[in-house]
Parts: C-alpha cells; structure tokens; sequence
C-alpha cells in the first residue's frame, strides 16, 4: 500500500515489470522473481519452486494474450512472504482449467494460488511464505 498526496492509501505493486507477452521474456520474469525472494531471505529451494512456480503462471496465461499485448507483473514484498500476479490482456479468455498440469504444479509448490478472469485480463496470482528463518539461502 501507497500513501497519496492528499492521505488516502492506493493499493500497488511494490514492484511491477511489463514485458512483451512472449514465452522468450520468461526468463527475465523467472530471474527477477529470483532475485526479489533471495532479498527476502527465501531458501535456495523456495527460490527454485518461485521460479518453477512463475514459468507455470507465464505458461498459462500466455496463450490467452491479446495479440500484441503485454505480460505485466506485479510484486507485493512481505516479511518473509512474496505475492506475484502474472497477467495479460485476454478478451475472451476461457474459464480456467483447474485440472491442467500448470495449475497442479503451481498449487503444489506455492502457499497460495489463484486465477481471475475478469475485465479482459487473465491473471494468475501466487504466493510463497519463507521457509523457516536461519535456513540456509
């Protein structure tokens, strides 16, 4: 959360990366999720699943992009704890696919996982608490 000029509080990204909705921009995505959990102390492991993680979210809503749109990311920081939501534009995408092997592999290694497919977008949201502090990373 943001505070604006006036006193209000916005909800946004702590960090937001946009990227050309294509499979060969996933290692950027990939290596910068790695970079922000090694920032928040996450173990080697749990540094690894995100990124396995991240590839399965880009891998699902990849396919439903617009033609010509943008795989945006976003990052909220926790203590110990890393949401990442991985969206495009995807007017007419379909319902999620609960049984597809990305979603089982996502809901394996993340905390948290969830899909949304409203207002033109798909979007994939996942979060990763820490493993246990003094761990080694």
């Amino acid at each position: 959360m943001s505070e604006t000029d006036n006193g209000s509080t916005i909800d946004r990204a702590d960090v937001e990366l946009r990227l050309p909705a294509d499979g060969a921009f996933v290692s950027v995505l990939r290596t910068t999720t790695a970079g922000l959990a090694a920032r928040l102390d996450f173990t080697i492991d749990d540094i690894e699943d995100l990124r396995i993680a991240v590839g399965e979210a880009s891998a699902m809503v990849l396919p439903q992009a617009d033609h010509g749109s943008d795989l945006l990311c976003e990052f909220r920081l926790s203590p110990r704890k890393l949401t990442i939501s991985v969206g495009v534009s995807a007017h007419g995408a379909p319902e999620p696919d609960y049984d597809s092997f990305a979603w089982q592999v996502l809901t394996t290694l993340a905390s948290s996982a969830s899909l949304d497919t409203s207002d033109g977008r798909f979007v994939v949201t996942l979060t990763m608490q820490a493993g246990p502090p003094g761990a080694v990373v």
